[in-house]
């Protein structure tokens, strides 16, 4: 069920402007932002199902174990309810814990502990209680895993109030949102996409602070403002290509990151510049974050617009097993760029 995993190795390391760098994955970079973290505060564990001996159902704690031992790197029972409970007391207690569910799916079982313990306590108790607690989770379709391991349910956790729900989308932000989660007193979630796990590139050494509360013009452009997060960033930088390329269109990306709270000012501050939107969101249409972001366009840009606020989202159908029914099924590049190609009037 799980990707083949193999032993970390030391990449090699080049110099440039910006300081040195250092070729690595996603998933490494996730690594090496918990092994950072682990080493910097002894409060620190990480805890959830096969993320110590196996090294994670995804390979992103491969190796822990054996740098940091079995208090801090520990195996849960196949429980999401009991451990991500364990998870909220232990935060409460005063500890820094890092909570592992392996899809998003499997974490609807512990939606009672993320919902009415983890978000409400604050507030429940008058400020007298903070819950420091992060919760990491694969999200999102794109590796034949079927409907059970590959649905995108980030709206539903950025619709409550009392957590900040996270999607970094870069190997920067997989390095850097860590441990700026880990300082925030309250609950947050991080979504990781499956798809982006494989993603390589370099990273610059020493890391940077990471911004939790900005979006980031990951292009700019002219002509259309492409809104996303998470999985769905490649295919809309890669739509933007197309756009170019094919069309001459110059397409403004924009990737959310955070998705409670989002970044308004980011989004209205581009339309205000195109005059077109298009939100491109895994998720089913229906009750999605794409419906909340093209609301607020409509509600605080309306007369900055020159055409309707398109969507691009997935099919509403459980995610297909077979290839060429998933990828049907999903927002592709070729789909973004004919939603922004409509956006700008010219249908191609």
């Amino acid at each position: 069920m799980s990707p083949t995993k193999t032993k970390a190795k030391t990449k090699p390391r080049t110099e440039s402007k910006a300081g040195p760098t250092q070729k690595t994955t996603y998933r490494e970079a996730m690594r090496e932002a918990m092994r950072e973290a682990l080493s910097a505060d002894e409060r620190v564990f990480l805890m959830g199902e096969d993320v110590g001996k196996y090294g994670g159902a995804f390979g992103v704690s491969l190796g822990l174990l054996e740098e940091f031992g079995p208090e801090r790197i520990r195996d849960t029972p196949l429980s999401e309810s009991a451990f991500t409970g364990m998870g909220i007391g232990a935060a409460i207690a005063g500890l820094r814990p890092i909570v592992e569910i392996m899809t998003v799916n499997f974490s609807l079982l512990a939606l009672d502990q993320i919902l009415n313990n983890a978000a409400t306590l604050r507030h429940m108790t008058g400020g007298q209680l903070s819950v420091p607690v992060v919760i990491r989770m694969t999200t999102g379709a794109g590796r034949q895993l079927a409907a059970q391991h590959s649905h995108s349910l980030e709206g539903w956790y950025a619709h409550i109030p009392g957590i900040r729900v996270l999607a970094p989308a870069t190997l920067e932000d997989a390095r850097g949102m860590l441990a700026a989660a880990l300082a925030d007193p309250d609950p947050v979630v991080i979504f990781e996409h499956g798809s982006l796990y494989n993603l390589s590139g370099e990273l610059a050494s020493p890391r940077a602070p990471a911004d939790l509360t900005t979006a980031a013009v990951r292009r700019s452009g002219d002509d259309v403002t492409l809104i996303t997060y998470g999985g769905s960033l490649p295919k809309t930088l890669a739509a933007a290509d197309l756009l170019a390329e094919q069309d001459g269109i110059s397409a403004e990306v924009i990737d959310l990151r955070s998705l409670r709270p989002l970044d308004d000012a980011t989004v209205m501050a581009s339309v205000a510049r195109t005059h077109r939107a298009v939100v491109i969101d895994e998720a089913w249409r229906t009750g999605s974050l794409a419906a909340e972001i093209s609301a607020r366009i409509t509600e605080q840009a309306f007369f900055e617009l020159d055409a309707v606020v398109g969507r691009v989202c997935s099919a509403e159908v459980p995610i297909p097993y077979a290839r060429q029914l998933e990828e049907a099924a999903l927002p592709q590049a070729a789909g973004i760029a004919a939603a922004a190609r409509e956006a700008v009037g010219r249908h191609g």
